[in-house]
């Protein structure tokens, strides 16, 4: 078939079957709330002093995630396409289940109103970023969509640089900036961002043509603030996880050896390691920072591993152990200053810590089939899923020493279930068109077969 007559087929196509289309914007809006939009909010109307202030429920979120929601529902049901694989990925299975474990727990909750508030949230979000990404068509580019949206969000933190947005620290009875954050709440969430899109715009430099031109502009400005934040985690993981991730892209593409084999047998191996000698994760904070505690975080954790180990099977719910009540665990049995921390600092010590080595459990089923699934995107198209494992491996190990896993509004999170879903959208190819298709026109001057007969002589 002729290039024009490719070009006709489509476009004659009705508007019902491309209208979903724009239901690539709904993940793309998912992404921009915790990326631009809430720390704006956040900046303009700061919550009120104290973790309880930072923790209370705003009116920003309890509109902004029902209405997404709402907007999804409403574009799956005005839309004909059918889906792009015929049944649901492994990846997107697996976390289903997490989910709905997490919903589970709710049963024997420390407090089950508030988990089964933060469950329902958590709903509303990936429903906002994996339905549509399934639904859309795989030409439809939604990583350069979120590619966009970061760069935005870069230049508007470069500009206000001037404006001294830094954070403090209190050593005894002074103050220190301790690096920029920018319109964010903290550094470290800036580190974060600022890593994330120095990964994108490398992307972008090795697409080529314009967009090289937008890559490296929107990379330079990623380093000033990479640099700026001061946040050791960003920086050393910044170059590091895309150079592990053509390591492993290498390894899959040579020995056919997916990169969910490898990063679990470097595990299992590094475990067995530390279990059969004195190097522990104290010692491996010393030789990389100087610090063995990780800056106070050795005490939370072996406050987290006292907690886990009263209720190891299923935890103590989601979401309700820190600061869920003034006769919260963390508050009645934590130490000193732990009693007003957030959160363990790790995000499997706090899945461990809410759902149990069930949750555990599932929650790395995702990761794994996660992984798997992007070397199967690498063998279509390599430099995605070079992206892809870059920033799963970033937020993977980031997760060692921060807690993004099943957080409603964690950028690092979003930008993580949006990995999964791109991963998934290449686990099959489409549905063949159910329109007929002409036959293949015959070339002339082409040579027939040796033992061509005609077909009225075959029978």
């Amino acid at each position: 078939m002729s290039t024009f007559s490719r070009q006709r087929t489509r476009s004659s196509q009705p508007a019902s079957n491309r209208s979903f289309e724009y239901g690539a914007l709904i993940p793309l809006l998912a992404v921009s709330y915790p990326a631009i939009i809430q720390p704006l909010i956040y900046l303009s109307f700061p919550p009120a002093a104290g973790l309880e202030g930072l923790l209370a429920s705003r009116i920003e979120n309890r509109i902004f995630w029902p209405a997404l929601a709402f907007l999804t529902i409403l574009a799956i049901a005005r839309s004909r396409t059918r889906p792009i694989m015929p049944t649901t990925p492994p990846n997107i299975a697996a976390l289903v289940a997490y989910v709905a474990f997490a919903g589970a727990s709710v049963m024997w909750s420390f407090n089950p109103g508030l988990s089964f508030i933060r469950v329902v949230q958590e709903v509303m979000v990936l429903t906002t970023i994996i339905l549509p990404a399934l639904l859309t068509q795989r030409d439809t580019d939604i990583i350069h969509g979120v590619f966009l949206c970061f760069g935005l969000a870069a230049a508007v933190n470069v500009l206000l640089i001037p404006g001294g947005y830094v954070s403090v620290a209190q050593y005894g009875s002074v103050l220190v900036e301790i690096g920029y954050q920018g319109y964010f709440t903290g550094k470290n969430l800036l580190g974060e961002f600022a890593a994330i899109t120095c990964l994108l715009s490398i992307y972008q430099f090795l697409l080529g043509g314009k967009r090289r031109v937008l890559g490296i502009v929107v990379g330079a400005l990623a380093c000033v603030l990479l640099f700026l934040s001061n946040s050791k985690t960003a920086l050393a993981l910044a170059p590091l996880c895309p150079i592990f991730a053509g390591i492993l892209i290498f390894i899959n593409k040579r020995l056919r050896i997916s990169p969910a084999i490898v990063i679990c047998t470097i595990a299992f191996v590094s475990l067995l390691f530390c279990e059969l000698s004195d190097f522990n994760t104290g010692r491996i904070a010393y030789m990389l920072t100087g610090d063995s505690s990780f800056t106070g975080r050795m005490t939370i954790w072996n406050f987290a591993e006292t907690e886990i180990a009263r209720k190891p099977l299923f935890g103590w719910g989601y979401q309700a152990f820190w600061l869920s009540g003034p006769d919260a665990p963390s508050v009645v049995d934590a130490p000193g200053w732990v009693k007003s921390m957030p959160n363990a600092h790790n995000g499997y010590y706090d899945t461990l810590l809410e759902l149990g080595y069930v949750g555990l459990t599932l929650l790395s089923i995702f990761l794994i089939t996660t992984l798997h699934m992007i070397g199967i995107v690498a063998k279509r198209d390599i430099g995605r899923a070079w992206l892809l494992l870059s920033i799963a491996l970033f937020v993977m190990l980031y997760d060692f020493l921060e807690t993004l896993w099943l957080r409603a509004f964690d950028l690092s999170w979003v930008v993580f279930v949006v990995v999964a879903a791109e991963a998934a959208r290449y686990w099959r190819r489409p549905y063949a068109s159910a329109s007929p298709q002409p036959a293949p026109e015959r070339v002339i001057g082409s040579r027939r077969p040796r033992n061509w007969r005609p077909r009225w002589r075959r029978a």
